[in-house]
């Protein structure tokens, strides 16, 4: 019963049209030697180009993305396949991850990786994928993976324990989790139409990644997983050698 995990409405998209000519634009692409529209938009480098933009407090945080993955895509849960992960973007994208991928760790290496993606499709471009790039809604994501209940972390939920959300999931067969790939603001309509269940965690609003990692554990220790794993190097002939 693999969780199916949902990074949504993240801010990760390439610099929209309207800011190509800005200052901060240009000089970034031409350090990089791309077009503006080939980069990623990033706060840390772009703020006075986005001041402007609509929703602009929700966009431009590849990192936010970034580290939110590494947290879910290095975890037992995601060793074991029991996850599948999926990016949904606020430029209206779904970035389908394979179990199998080692992200880069370094920042700017992940940078490089997701321009390579929005370019090319596909990473790598050629043979079996490992990261697939796709124009695709949230809400037709949610209807094509046909979960068995759909739960959104919001600080406009219910005040419950990540336990008392995770542990009935783990008896279910498809149970999808979404979390927001953003760093400040609220969930469209859209996307919170589509709960069968809204949860907040915290009484302050908590950094994806701290929410995404509470999540992963709380469903591994659900099902049991870290004394299984255990069980693997606890058993004869796996513990440290005992002089006669």
């Amino acid at each position: 019963m693999p969780l199916l995990f949902v990074l949504a409405e993240s801010a990760l998209e390439r610099v929209p049209k309207e800011l190509w000519k800005h200052p901060s634009i240009v000089r970034t692409a031409r350090a990089r030697r791309k077009r503006p529209g080939a980069i990623l938009l990033d706060r840390s480098l772009h703020h006075p180009a986005m001041r402007n933009l609509p929703d602009a407090d929700k966009r431009g945080r590849p990192d936010l993305v970034h580290t939110t993955l590494l947290a879910v895509m290095g975890s037992p849960l995601n060793r074991e396949g029991l996850l599948r992960t999926y990016v949904h973007t606020l430029d209206g994208h779904v970035i389908e991850i394979d179990p199998s991928t080692r992200l880069p760790k370094n920042y700017n290496r992940f940078v490089g990786l997701i321009e390579q993606l929005y370019e090319e499709g596909q990473v790598p471009p050629g043979g079996p994928p490992l990261l697939v790039l796709k124009k695709e809604s949230i809400s037709h994501l949610v209807g094509r993976l046909e979960p068995d209940k759909v739960v959104i972390f919001t600080t406009e939920g219910e005040p419950k324990t990540v336990e008392e959300v995770i542990r009935p999931l783990s008896g279910l067969e498809k149970p999808m989790v979404i979390v927001g790939g953003f760093p400040h603001g609220s969930f469209t309509d859209e996307t919170l139409s589509l709960a069968d269940e809204t949860a907040r965690i915290d009484p302050e609003g908590l950094d994806a990644w701290v929410v995404a990692s509470r999540v992963v554990y709380e469903f591994e220790k659900a099902l049991g997983l870290p004394e299984k794993r255990l069980a693997k190097i606890r058993s004869p002939g796996h513990g440290p050698s005992q002089a006669s």
